[in-house]
């Protein structure tokens, strides 16, 4: 690794530790530097801006996780149900831990501050394009219906976080989940999925030849 590289991770270390610690507010870069050695103007080479510095931070531990959650979305497998629910489980555990849930609620409250919410969102869609992209594939070869493979990403992302995610951030649940609730909830999710996004059926009425019964692991 690059010297440069190596202080870019140090800086986004540090940086994450008090962000999480104290807050975006309590956090100055001016700290942040003096830990990491250095000055502002070695951390604005790698960042340009203190939120941006917070969005790298937030996320960074997202995107090295996700890397290997989404070889799991392999189109070419013949049934979408299998992909769906391994990429389901994976990305469930990851996102209702209790380090995750700390950090998205971190990004919610920060969200209005200086277009913070704005460079997240643009993050988030580079991840949510590999699930788009998988979609737009299965809808291709007709194991799903052909729609917004976009949309059909949101729409399943929804329906993974609902049933644990939402009550983990608004404290209506203490704990992270098991194994045995996340493999139901992601059943369940991925079914309701399937459902809403199975092939098109011809004019008689008759499912078409691609058309199954979705059976999710």
């Amino acid at each position: 690794m690059k010297k440069s590289d190596l202080k870019r991770q140090a800086i986004l270390d540090t940086a994450y530790r008090m962000f999480r610690s104290r807050g975006f507010d309590k956090t100055s870069v001016s700290e942040i530097t003096a830990e990491v050695g250095g000055s502002k103007a070695t951390l604005y080479n790698h960042f340009r801006s203190k939120e941006e510095l917070f969005v790298e931070c937030m996320l960074a531990a997202a995107e090295n996780y996700m890397e290997g959650t989404l070889k799991h979305l392999d189109a070419s497998s013949a049934d979408p149900a299998v992909a769906l629910s391994d990429f389901g489980r994976r990305f469930l555990h990851f996102v209702c831990s209790p380090e995750q849930v700390e950090v998205r609620r971190l990004m919610i409250a920060e969200a209005a501050r200086s277009g913070t919410g704005k460079l997240l969102f643009d993050k988030v869609a580079v991840l949510r394009a590999h699930v788009s992209q998988f979609m737009a594939a299965c809808m291709a070869s007709g194991t799903l219906r052909r729609d917004d493979p976009g949309l059909a990403a949101d729409h399943l992302g929804a329906l993974l976080e609902a049933e644990i995610l939402q009550p983990l951030l608004l404290h209506v649940r203490d704990g992270s989940p098991g194994e045995t609730e996340i493999a139901l909830a992601v059943g369940r999710a991925v079914a309701a999925f399937l459902r809403a996004y199975a092939p098109e059926t011809h004019t008689t009425g008759r499912p078409s030849a691609m058309r199954k019964e979705w059976r999710v692991a």
